[in-house]
This record gives structure tokens, C-alpha cells and sequence, in this order.
């Protein structure tokens, strides 16, 4: 859990400083509160994962270029930014370099056959591939305000990731493989020394 909120330390910011400030206030906070991120990883001594790396990166790229330019477009495509990004890695990872990421990060504690995992795999790359299209449906259509927008990019996109997170949970369910214990395994052969 303090894992789960530490990695949502930016984000928290922004909401909180958008409440009291504006747009670009609540930009700085949260290009702010990522510098402080990745010090902290690393003044705790413990390694900076890929993924702090990556929001790290695009933090600050679109929040500076907002920043600069003067213009919220920049932070508003910051989500679909790195949602696609993450999408394309995993599509590009199977499907060019036949390496399956979702495997790679869950299989030391999940066992499936091979179609199950390239299902997994597809599954989030269209996830995330569709959030940051409805991120940008959301800030861009003109159908919502900048205010409902901030709203969805903190809990909309949030739930979603959420409950498609507990659907994959119900489906990892059914695919799982389950060893047998091995007791199990050595029951008949005691059977046969007994005859």
C-alpha cells in the first residue's frame, strides 16, 4: 500500500494543487513532487525502477514544455503520452521481439500455458492503448471542462486501471496452471514398493 501511494505522489500533488491553484501551478507541484520521487529512491538507496524513469521522464517534458509555452495542451496529452508508450512496449516487445513482458514480470509467480500469456500480454497493450485514446476524447472534444478533466486523469483513468486490474485477477483465475504437491507425485510409487 505505501508503494501503491508513493508511486501516486505526483499525481495526488497535482489534484491538491489544482483545488488551490490553476493548471500550471499544479504542473510545477507535480514536476516537483517527481524530482523529490526519484531523490528519495535514491537517497533511501534502493534502485529507481524503469517506471519512475519513464513517468520521470515525461513529467517533465510535457510539464516543462506546458511551463515554457504557456500552454495546458502539453500536460493534458501527458497521460496518453504514457499510456501509448506502455502499450507499444508491449506489443512491440512480443510481436517484433517475440519477448513477452507480461510473462517476464509475472512469471516467476503465475504458471499459464503460452497463449494465455500473449492474451495477458495483448489484453493490457489494448488496455492502455484505450485509456489514452478516452484521455484525450476527455481533454480535447470539447464535451468537458478542464476541471472534469483533471477529475478524470486523477479518478477516472484510476478506476478504470482498477477494475481492469480485478477482471484480469478473475481471468488469471481460470488460466492459472496448479502443480500438483508432491506428495502427490510420489503416491503411486509408494503403492508399487507396497505390492
Amino acid at each position: 500500500m505505501k508503494k501503491f501511494l508513493f508511486d501516486l505522489f505526483p499525481l495526488i500533488l497535482f489534484f491538491v494543487a489544482y483545488r488551490f491553484a490553476d493548471i500550471y501551478v499544479a504542473t510545477a507541484v507535480a514536476i516537483a513532487a517527481a524530482v523529490l520521487q526519484i531523490l528519495w529512491i535514491k537517497l533511501t538507496g534502493k534502485p529507481i525502477e524503469t517506471m519512475h524513469w519513464v513517468n520521470f521522464a515525461v513529467i517533465v517534458f510535457f510539464g516543462g514544455a506546458t511551463l515554457w509555452l504557456q500552454n495546458e495542451t502539453f500536460i493534458k496529452w501527458k497521460p496518453t503520452v504514457l499510456y501509448w508508450l506502455f502499450g507499444m512496449v508491449l506489443l512491440v516487445s512480443k510481436y517484433m521481439l517475440n519477448r513477452n513482458l507480461m510473462q517476464k514480470l509475472l512469471g516467476e509467480k503465475v504458471s499459464m500455458p503460452d497463449a494465455a500469456w500473449n492474451k495477458l500480454n495483448l489484453s493490457w497493450a489494448l488496455f492502455f492503448l484505450a485509456a489514452g485514446g478516452l484521455n484525450l476524447f476527455v481533454a480535447f472534444s470539447g464535451l468537458f471542462t478542464e476541471s472534469q478533466w483533471v477529475n478524470f486523469k486523477v479518478f477516472g483513468l484510476m478506476a478504470l486501471l482498477i477494475v481492469f486490474v480485478i477482471a484480469q485477477s478473475i481471468w488469471l483465475g481460470k488460466h492459472m496452471q496448479h502443480e500438483e504437491p508432491k506428495d502427490a507425485l510420489a503416491a503411486p510409487d509408494a503403492k508399487e514398493h507396497k505390492s
